[in-house]
């Protein structure tokens, strides 16, 4: 059998077909799999489980057959639904395991996380983090009407668009840096969570990366993102595969 892992799949209206990829897997492969992780980012944005949406619906449809089959769906919330709550995650049949969560994968204990945590050297955006997750900010956020709700997300999108527009043309490998995990938290957090495997997402860099941390040798596997295809991590017992998904 075999334990599914993706993320980052940023779906949303303006790009359909990975929508419809997504559904086609959940509905040939996810069936047959032990359970099904998704860590993070599986919407482009996230203003609330009030939000209407015909494909988020279709979604939930669609994650909600695969729970009521009998494979357990889980998720991490990323940096773009993080306010996904707990009302969609029952329309999808979905549980929400806090981010980090050390799960046992056929025997091992694997770190997973969205990923945003370990990029600490984007201090703007650390800063953005800490105080978007504060449960009084989202109370508040998430009591205003839709429509100031939507505002806010537009001009928090476009914010950050221009930012790293000016970013990548300024020095190039210093945006490949801030955007990209910090080596010393990746090993910090090895030898905090006492694991030698590591699985996320957010940083679009599909990898697998051997390492050192705390003087043992690790593995941190960076899933892929679902702009114009599809990238998912396969575990069985005997080992992993990490793998894209063309569409059509």
């Amino acid at each position: 059998m075999t334990t599914l892992f993706i993320s980052d799949l940023h779906l949303d209206p303006s790009r359909p077909a990975i929508t419809d990829l997504f559904i086609d897997f959940l509905r040939r492969e996810a069936p047959s799999a032990d359970a099904l992780y998704i860590l993070g980012d599986l919407f482009e944005a996230w203003i609330g489980d009030d939000t209407p949406s015909a494909a988020a619906d279709a979604v939930a449809e669609a994650l909600k057959a695969v729970s009521d089959g009998g494979v357990p769906v889980y998720f991490i919330r990323g940096n773009r639904d993080f306010l996904l709550g707990e009302d969609y995650a029952r329309r999808a049949g979905m549980r929400i395991l806090p981010d980090p969560s050390v799960i046992d994968l056929y025997g091992t204990p694997v770190l997973l996380q969205h990923g945003d945590l370990l990029c600490t050297d984007d201090i703007p955006y650390q800063q953005f983090r800490a105080q978007t997750r504060d449960p009084a900010f989202q109370a508040q956020f998430l009591s205003q009407p839709l429509a100031a709700r939507i505002a806010f997300a537009q001009k928090a999108r476009e914010a950050s668009q221009s930012r790293q527009s000016e970013m990548k043309q300024g020095d190039r490998a210093q945006f490949e840096t801030v955007t990209d995990v910090a080596p010393a938290d990746v090993e910090a957090t090895f030898v905090r969570h006492g694991v030698d495997t590591m699985i996320h997402g957010h940083t679009h860099r599909p990898a697998i990366h051997s390492l050192q941390a705390g003087g043992r040798p690790c593995t941190r596997i960076v899933l892929g993102d679902w702009y114009e295809q599809g990238s998912v991590l396969r575990v069985t017992a005997q080992g992993w595969s990490l793998d894209s998904l063309p569409q059509g």
